[in-house]
């Protein structure tokens, strides 16, 4: 797999599309004009099999001919027969973010993941960790990512770790790229020193703008926001 792997890999995956979906329209229908009649079981969701399956995946991918992105994973499972059609990582997966001399800027992991890319809905689930590229780690044990409302947030156990301090609560809602987030029902420590020198070095006010909760995701009585 090369530099443009990313674009092929969408290639593939329309070709298998393309190639799969009529050819089991067309046997389907060559079955039901056949004379003699053969019944069997009925095919249940749970039966329906991943039109492309991968093992041991470790692609680089590109952006604009430059070295981006790392995908490691076990195995990738792509299904468009099961409702809504995902990508799976069962054995777990693991992204990389690198800077244009390939240095890591960030990365993401967590022991399972799904990707609804009708929706463009990411649901990572067991040790998720993440690092964005200012420094900031996040660690829970389930987090969505929706890609349509360009936001992040889990309703489990959350902890946000950054040089200044450490918060953690019951529920985190962030931008994508991490640098406003708020975590609700939180309990957080840091140095006043700390804080004091950040505030000498910003000179703009700290954010302190509210962040609407999701309607299905109804907001806690206690929390607090910040921005790193």
């Amino acid at each position: 797999m090369g530099i443009d792997n990313h674009n092929k890999t969408l290639t593939i995956i329309s070709r298998l599309f393309g190639i799969l979906l009529p050819l089991t329209s067309h046997l389907l229908l060559l079955s039901c004009s056949d004379v003699q009649e053969h019944t069997a079981a009925a095919i249940y969701d749970r039966d329906s099999v991943s039109v492309m399956t991968s093992y041991g995946v470790n692609t680089l991918v590109s952006d604009s001919g430059v070295i981006k992105y790392r995908i490691v994973t076990e195995r990738w499972d792509v299904n468009t027969i099961r409702q809504p059609s995902r990508w799976t990582f069962e054995k777990g997966v693991f992204f990389e973010q690198f800077d244009e001399k390939f240095h890591v800027e960030g990365y993401i992991q967590a022991d399972t993941a799904w990707y609804y890319d009708q929706k463009k809905l990411w649901h990572l689930r067991g040790r998720v960790r993440i690092r964005n590229v200012n420094g900031l780690i996040y660690e829970s044990q389930e987090l969505y990512w929706d890609g349509l409302k360009h936001e992040l947030y889990s309703n489990v156990f959350s902890r946000v770790i950054t040089p200044e301090r450490t918060l953690q609560g019951t529920y985190f809602l962030s931008d994508e790229r991490m640098t406003h987030y708020t975590v609700s029902n939180s309990k957080g420590s840091f140095t006043t020193e700390s804080m004091e020198q950040k505030d000498a070095q910003q000179s703009t006010p700290a954010d302190t703008s509210q962040v609407e909760t999701p309607p299905m995701r109804p907001r806690q009585e206690k929390h607090s926001r910040t921005s790193p």
